[in-house]
């Protein structure tokens, strides 16, 4: 929380990162469509290079997925979906108790399975899904794999302030 006078203020690090990386890409979107259709890698190449850098503001490696055959010609969803935050490499385990995790997914997501995962070496993770899409919550970033709506992404700035320990200064 950041205090301001006597009121707080929620810091909502996902909104932001998110909002950021929509007008980064809005902002080449002419470009991305024009490599698209000479040379579809270099489309490719250039929307990953705009996460990267947008991601560096927040000291976060950020990478736009593209998971199903066809999604990158949805221009309209770029930065919307299918992204992942990896925010330390080194972590391995998780600051609050995973079960704390699967709570608050339920609680802010609604009807959802929650589950252990890579549970292995040491490590831990959590899996948030449906039959349709899934998050994964590693120590060290995650991985959403679905559309951004305002229960994900709810639960995705809790994440960043709880689980990862994002605080913006």
């Amino acid at each position: 929380m950041v205090i301001i006078g006597i009121f707080q203020k929620k810091v909502m690090i996902f909104s932001e990162l998110v909002s950021d990386l929509q007008s980064e890409l809005k902002k080449d979107i002419a470009q991305i469509r024009f490599l698209l259709n000479k040379n579809p890698a270099m489309a490719y190449t250039r929307i990953v290079e705009i996460g990267k850098e947008v991601g560096k503001k927040y000291n976060i490696k950020l990478i736009v997925n593209f998971p199903k055959q066809g999604r990158i010609e949805e221009f309209e969803n770029y930065g919307k979906r299918d992204l992942s935050l990896i925010i330390d490499y080194d972590r391995k385990r998780f600051p609050i108790d995973r079960e704390i995790i699967k709570q608050k997914a339920i609680e802010l997501l609604g009807d959802v399975k929650t589950e252990d995962a890579y549970m292995y070496e040491n490590k831990e993770g959590v899996r948030v899904f449906t039959d349709n899409w899934k998050i994964d919550i590693l120590p060290h970033s995650v991985h959403i794999w679905t559309y951004f709506d305002d229960k994900v992404t709810a639960f995705c700035n809790w994440l960043m302030e709880n689980v990862y320990e994002m605080k913006k200064e």
